[in-house]
């Protein structure tokens, strides 16, 4: 249950809309009855935070349990101080406890700062005196690393045996990953040795892989996204409240933009209410979700940013660089698959990886091809008529003069270096759609092509990406018959096929751009441009 959008504005009250806590996780209240421990981890910004909190409210308010959620991401600057990062969890579980939890149900005593285990101790003594059975959730568990981390997942195991009359009932670690993701450093610790039960590698940082030192976990739970139904069911709570209707179109295709991922869908609907609609005797459309989409593309807020930064990883773009070329993926481990999966980045449909949502395949290339299009410096926008018409011709003038003078320089600039022809491009038909257009992508893996659809206004140009490499056959065949197929799908008849010959031994990229009419098999006129 994220946060829900607060549909606060001029003509409407302050109201934010929840969805029940359980009700992407049914079997969880299960495990806690059962008296489990285990791991709930989604990507950022699906609700893991919001969720708890609801949930440790309804199980105290049921008179059942005393539950709690706490964080231990205060912890994080003392990697390699266990003492003083449990020092300073601690104190910030006090401020918690203090305003989450009536007097009658908080701790009767707090441990002295110099206890050894000092977490293990205050939860023993706790669920010890408690009127009731404990219930506690931790928060960012893998906001924290190296000994800090192993130390506190060793002190919760050591007490598990003793739950739940002198340990917590129930226990969660809550994080964006998996126990098997969170970081720890090789070598210089006893604690950190091979013979503690997991593997290391002789890199400066890896993963547990294993559940060890917390193998105690009864489940390792995925939040997962809204399904259509509770999109449906949170839009319409604000048409109770306020009288705003979202028409169906709206909410379809939010859900298609979204694949009912909880912060976009709360974005959205945000944008849309609170920016975009503010009269609430108006109707939030399909056309104001889409722009409510751009907003949030072009401004990128935290959560988008977030993605940004996991694209330099390397397992990362192991998989990302071919999924956007449309390339066939290299037999990656599993363990960067499920890390993907974990991030939230790619999802898993009829067996295949795919980017999650459209919204996503929109924000990866653009992000990667950012700081090429700030620096592209002023290009002036020959392309418009003088009503402000976008004139393909001219459209295609201009980028064969940009692409001969500019291109062999910023294909340096990208370390995605198999797609940094198809980043060019984009870094280019950003500035053409600031003016009023928008830019969309498709891709799948084993497809060996992007395709980009472009629309400034009543005009719309759908685009086919293909690479030539060293060894294989001129690509124009096979391209002239996928790009029917794109084409067919937007009623349009012609488009542009766009080769990028990333063969050795080539003449200039200024010298060997050109541009040709051709016949597609259906009989659509293609332009096709090679460089």
């Amino acid at each position: 249950m994220p946060k829900q959008f607060n549909t606060a504005g001029p003509c409407q009250p302050d109201i934010h809309y929840l969805l029940s806590p359980t009700v992407r996780l049914p079997e969880l209240v299960a495990l806690i009855d059962g008296r489990n421990y285990f791991i709930i981890h989604a990507p950022r910004q699906v609700g893991k935070t919001t969720a708890m909190l609801a949930l440790a409210q309804e199980l105290t308010a049921s008179e059942q349990y005393t539950a709690v959620m706490l964080s231990v991401e205060v912890g994080a600057p003392f990697s390699q101080d266990p003492v003083a990062a449990e020092q300073a969890i601690l104190s910030e579980w006090q401020q918690s406890i203090r305003f989450r939890l009536p007097k009658e149900l908080q701790p009767t005593q707090w441990p002295s700062f110099e206890t050894r285990s000092l977490l293990s101790t205050f939860l023993s003594e706790w669920a010890a005196t408690s009127p009731r059975p404990l219930v506690v959730f931790l928060d960012e568990i893998d906001s924290l690393q190296d000994e800090a981390l192993i130390s506190i997942l060793r002190q919760l195991r050591s007490g598990f045996p003793n739950r739940p009359h002198g340990f917590p009932h129930s226990l969660g670690l809550i994080g964006m990953r998996d126990v098997r993701d969170y970081k720890v450093k090789s070598g210089g610790s006893e604690g950190l040795r091979p013979a503690s039960g997991y593997r290391l590698r002789p890199d400066f940082s890896d993963r547990l892989h294993t559940a060890s030192p917390f193998n105690i976990k009864a489940e390792s739970l995925t939040l997962r996204n809204f399904n259509f139904e509770e999109v449906q069911e949170l839009y319409q709570q604000h048409t109770e409240a306020t009288g705003q209707i979202f028409t169906p179109e709206a909410i379809n295709h939010t859900f298609y933009l979204t694949d009912g991922q909880p912060w976009l869908v709360n974005a959205l609907a945000r944008q849309a209410t609170q920016v975009l609609v503010k009269e609430v005797s108006q109707p939030i459309t399909i056309d104001v979700i889409n722009q409510a989409k751009e907003i949030l593309i072009q401004r990128q807020d935290t959560h988008l940013d977030s993605l940004a930064e996991r694209l330099q990883e390397d397992r990362v773009r192991a998989i990302v660089e071919p999924m956007l070329a449309g390339q066939e993926l290299s037999n990656p481990p599993w363990d960067d698959i499920q890390y993907m999966l974990d991030l939230g980045i790619c999802t898993q449909k009829r067996g295949a990886l795919e980017i999650a949502n459209p919204i996503y395949r929109e924000v990866l290339p653009r992000c990667l091809a950012a700081s090429t299009t700030i620096g592209l410096g002023y290009v002036q926008p020959t392309w418009l008529s003088e009503t402000g018409e976008l004139l393909p011709d001219r459209l295609l003038a201009a980028f064969l003069d940009f692409w001969r003078q500019h291109g062999q320089p910023l294909l340096q600039n990208f370390s995605y270096h198999e797609i940094a022809p198809h980043l060019v491009l984009m870094a280019f038909l950003h500035r053409v759609v600031n003016g009023g257009g928008t830019l969309e992508r498709e891709y799948a893996i084993g497809s060996g092509r992007m395709d980009l659809c472009l629309r400034y206004g009543v005009v719309t140009i759908a685009m086919e990406l293909k690479v030539w490499k060293e060894g294989k056959k001129d690509p124009l065949t096979e391209g002239l018959k996928q790009l029917d197929k794109y084409l067919s799908g937007l009623s349009l008849e012609t488009g542009w096929l766009v080769i990028f010959d990333r063969r050795e031994n080539l003449p200039p990229l200024s010298d060997r751009t050109t541009t040709e009419l051709a016949v597609s098999p259906a009989g659509r006129t293609i332009v096709v441009i090679r460089g």
